[in-house]
């Protein structure tokens, strides 16, 4: 029988990509981690790894063990949960990972509704953006992640991962001074003046600029992209003092009025999608589900103070 320790280590080599990752992650020593991938290696009887320049590679029977390790992980994870349904209260640690607008606006509230209800809980909570949330999830660095997704964007699901939806975050164009065209004139009339305006957006490689630019490219324009930067309280403070434009979701004035004039979006990319990800192992941990609902009913009040 095969060691699940050495399994798992095979495993975070998969989703981590070096054995340095692997050490620095598990509070391990680099050569430690080699020696028991070789002993795993030993017991399976056929190489599972190849070297790549400086760098090393699943072989397609490490791919086949590591497919197989994710569903006893799986397992294992439904298992902790039915022991924690067993129990009349809640306790342990829930990991948390949150974008910045989700951190500010419904992790509080639900973080409030966890506090009264279960306060043996210890809920800790990351900044991080999707992009490294999502694979930090599924590397087991976090128990419940919050991410969006962007119109004609859609993110990649993988199997082992399940979602549900919190709300649809209504996206505006925030204008850095007031505009001569008025909603009626429609949302390009407010987009193409600005097309020689500074801007205001989240990095390359973030789903939020891949948007951004598709939607100032459909309005015939290259943006003049000035400052670059996931805090979107800095993409309001640049607007305010008419340094640049911006593309703001709802959830950045945290149930205040704007303090920014707002022009409506083209339709089908007026809202992104807000929703948490676990994997599907922990779906029924009562930690889970008391975490989830309480984002639920923070994301409840949220669109009630909006509208």
């Amino acid at each position: 029988m095969f060691d699940l320790h050495r399994l798992r280590l095979l495993r975070e080599l998969k989703h981590r990509g070096t054995l340095a990752a692997v050490a620095q992650a598990l509070s391990y020593a680099p050569s430690s981690v080699s020696q028991q991938l070789s002993q795993l290696e030993a017991e399976v009887g056929v190489p599972l790894l190849e070297p790549v320049g400086r760098r090393v590679r699943l072989t397609e029977q490490a791919e086949i063990l590591v497919a197989h390790t994710e569903a006893l992980l799986q397992r294992l994870e439904r298992a902790e949960a039915d022991i924690a349904a067993s129990l009349t209260d809640l306790n342990g640690t829930l990991r948390i990972a949150s974008f910045q607008t989700a951190a500010l606006t419904l992790v509080p509230t639900a973080l409030g509704l966890l506090r009264e209800l279960h306060p043996h809980l210890r809920v800790h909570v990351t900044h991080m953006e999707p992009e490294k949330a999502l694979p930090a999830l599924q590397a087991r660095d976090f128990d419940l992640i919050i991410a969006e997704e962007y119109p004609g964007n859609p993110n990649a699901r993988p199997a082992e991962l399940q979602q549900e939806d919190l709300l649809d975050d209504t996206l505006h164009l925030a204008l850095p001074k007031p505009a001569d065209s008025t909603e009626t004139d429609g949302p390009m009339a407010a987009l193409r003046p600005l097309a020689d305006h500074p801007w205001v957006m989240e990095p390359e490689g973030t789903a939020a600029r891949h948007w951004a630019m598709s939607l100032c490219r459909s309005a015939a324009f290259e943006p003049d992209v000035r400052f670059e930067t996931t805090d979107l309280l800095l993409h309001v403070r640049l607007v305010e003092q008419h340094h640049a434009a911006a593309f703001l979701p709802d959830l950045v004035w945290s149930g205040r009025p704007p303090t920014v004039p707002l022009r409506h979006l083209p339709r089908g990319q007026r809202a992104r999608r807000v929703f948490t990800v676990v994997r599907r192992g922990r779906t029924r941990h009562p930690a889970i589900q008391a975490c989830r609902d309480a984002l639920r009913r923070a994301a409840a009040l949220h669109s009630h103070i909006s509208t």
